[in-house]
């Protein structure tokens, strides 16, 4: 199977999702709220840094769990994400 490219946005609301759970995440270390959300510290750390912008709906849902987030809260809260470093649309127009 082959996955459709990301879009900026896409990609924008990935990296602004990944900050949401760091900031909810807070002192705790990585490898807690991974153990909690049954993940692996690096996928965790994936997804805090951007690099997998689009986790399955299942891991969305036991990080939000472990963290105390409500789905339907971060679903809005990144879906309000609609500006573009300027700098990722240029990039992508190069490629």
């Amino acid at each position: 199977m082959v996955r459709t490219p990301l879009t900026p946005l896409e990609r924008e609301r990935g990296r602004f999702l990944g900050v949401l759970l760091r900031q909810a995440r807070g002192e705790r270390s990585m490898a807690d709220v991974a153990a909690g959300a049954g993940i692996s510290a690096e996928t965790l750390r994936k997804i805090e840094t951007g690099r997998a912008p689009t986790p399955a709906f299942f891991t969305l849902a036991a990080l939000a769990t472990t963290l105390g987030l409500r789905l339907d809260d971060i679903a809005a809260r990144c879906a309000a994400v609609t500006v573009v470093p300027e700098e990722e649309v240029s990039r992508d127009k190069a490629a």
